[in-house]
Formats: structure tokens, C-alpha cells, sequence
């Protein structure tokens, strides 16, 4: 509402004075995650762009750490054949015997035989490496084949707050199994135009997977990532992202900065990498955020 002035007041904020973020939006302090009593159920949220190059796989390392230093117990689903999620957690993929392939191939494996355990507290991995590219061509001849990732996490998703799902950039039959095990998603996004193109089919694939195997999904939000302000174009993306999602888009934006390249070569996130870097703060502020919004306990 406005008074005799002219200025703008919003939930009881003077606009005119509160700070603007790079969204357009004025800055929320969104309030710590409440301590938790108990754990799990796991509220699982897949990772999904079928564009590479998006930071996926770093907005999954990050955000499942601040979430773990928030006191939530968190799994990593590597769902890549490239295994980049594994790596970046200090695992050698090509070393594993059992993976996530297994775990969906063969029903004599148990999730929990191929669950490890990281370094870093509060927080497991289901790994993955190049066998699950096979997955894809397999599934093809099961029964109930988009469910099968389903099917697997139930048996843990008990022991767990949260689940994240680090997605192929595909939209084939191992991105639908996320879909369907999923109860949110996040799509990151990076600031440039073409990635913006690509997200009408994303969103298509979800809506019919919404509409055909699992009507409680949703979007929990689309995360705008490797954002540069100095640049015209990063600003002109993101102001045509809030335009298309609206309040979908996270008032949290990841800028673009060496330092997460840095931490994927130590193998770790950057909340232990870089701890006081803006990069970390940043996924510690998304942390919040999603807990705020309700895509996290």
C-alpha cells in the first residue's frame, strides 16, 4: 500500500528503504533453520537441467553442505554416468563396485550396501560412474521402469532429511526416475540466454511427469547460478528469468567466482574450502531460503 508520500510499503517494509537484491526483490533475512528434533522423513528434491554446464552437480555439493551444517542428515544421489558428484566428494568412481547402478539393476542389492559415507558430517553418497549410462537402455525392458529410483530410496528415506538428486543433463529415462522419486525440484540455471531457451522443455517434461506418474511434485524453485553483474547480459537474463518464473526464483543468486572450481579440485564444498567466501555464504543463504519456503525440514 502506499501513504500520502508516494512510498511504496511491502509486508510492513518501507521499499524505499529496504536493499534490492539482484532479483529485482527486496533482500529477505530469512531466519536460521529451526533445530530438528528427529530425522527423516527425507524430503527428496531432484537437480534437473538437460543442459550441461548449468552448476548442477556444485549446487548440489553446496547446497546438500549447508543443509548438513544446519544439523539436517543429508544424501547426495549421484544420477550421472559422468560421476562429477562423486569425485567432487573425494570418491574415485571408476573404483566403485557397487553404485547406483547396481541398486537399481539388481533387487539382491541393498540401497544401504552402496550408501558411503563422506568426511564431511551429516552427509552420505549414493555414487555413481560410468556403468549407469547402461541404466538408460536396460530400464527400457522393466517393469514399472520409471520408478525403480522410487522404489530404491524408500528403503532409506527414513535416515534422512534430505535427499538431492544430481540429474544427467538429459531428459531421458533416468531424469523421469528422478522426477518420479521426487518430491521438489530445482532447476539451476546459469545467466546466459541460451540456458534460458532450453527450460520451456524442462518444464514441459516435468508438467507430464506431474501429470502422469507423480502429481505431488513440484518446482521448489529455479536457481540462478554463475550470475556477473558487472555484465548488461547476466542482468538482462536474470530480469527475464523473474519475469517468466516470478517469485518461482530464488531470491538467492550464485555468482560466478574461481573459488567453486578451487573447491571441486580439493574435493571438497566450499563451506569447508573457502568458509567465509561469498560462495559459501551464498549456499548457506539458499539453505535458509528453501528451509524457509518449505522445500526443506
Amino acid at each position: 500500500m502506499s501513504n500520502e508520500q508516494g512510498s511504496t510499503t511491502l509486508a510492513g517494509v518501507d521499499v524505499d528503504d529496504a536493499v534490492m537484491g539482484p532479483t529485482g526483490r527486496p533482500v529477505t533475512d530469512f531466519p536460521e533453520p529451526p533445530v530438528l528434533a528427529s530425522h527423516g522423513p527425507a524430503r527428496i528434491i531432484a537437480m534437473v537441467n538437460q543442459k550441461g554446464g548449468v552448476g548442477k552437480t556444485t549446487s548440489t555439493i553446496n547446497l546438500g553442505a549447508a543443509l548438513a551444517e544446519a544439523g539436517r542428515k543429508v544424501l547426495l544421489v549421484d544420477f550421472d554416468p559422468q560421476g562429477a558428484l562423486s569425485a567432487g566428494l573425494g570418491t574415485n568412481p571408476h573404483e566403485l563396485d557397487i553404485t547406483v547402478y547396481n541398486v537399481l539393476m539388481d533387487r539382491k542389492v541393498d540401497i544401504r550396501d552402496a550408501i558411503l559415507h563422506t568426511d564431511i558430517e551429516n552427509i552420505d553418497i549414493l555414487p555413481a560412474n560410468i556403468d549407469l549410462s547402461a541404466a538408460e537402455v536396460q530400464l527400457v525392458n522393466e517393469v514399472a521402469r520409471e520408478q525403480v529410483l522410487a522404489s530404491a530410496l524408500r528403503k532409506v528415506e527414513d535416515d534422512y532429511d534430505v535427499v538431492l538428486i544430481d540429474c544427467q543433463p538429459s531428459l531421458g529415462l533416468l531424469t523421469v526416475n528422478a522426477l518420479t522419486a521426487a518430491h521438489g525440484v530445482i532447476i539451476p540455471l546459469i545467466c546466459e540466454f541460451f540456458a534460458l531457451r532450453a527450460v520451456a522443455l524442462l518444464v514441459e517434461t516435468i508438467d507430464k511427469v506431474q501429470d502422469r506418474l507423480n502429481p505431488g511434485l513440484q518446482v521448489d524453485g529455479v536457481l540462478a547460478t554463475m550470475y556477473d553483474a558487472r555484465t548488461l547480459h547476466g542482468r538482462e537474463v536474470l530480469a527475464r528469468l523473474v519475469e517468466a518464473f516470478g517469485d518461482k526464483v530464488f531470491e538467492t543468486v550464485i555468482k560466478r567466482t574461481i573459488k567453486f572450481a578451487d573447491a571441486s579440485v580439493a574435493a571438497e564444498p566450499i563451506t569447508s574450502y573457502a568458509a567465509n567466501h561469498p560462495g559459501a555464504d551464498a549456499y548457506r543463504r539458499l539453505a535458509k531460503e528453501l528451509v524457509a519456503r518449505g522445500g526443506a525440514p
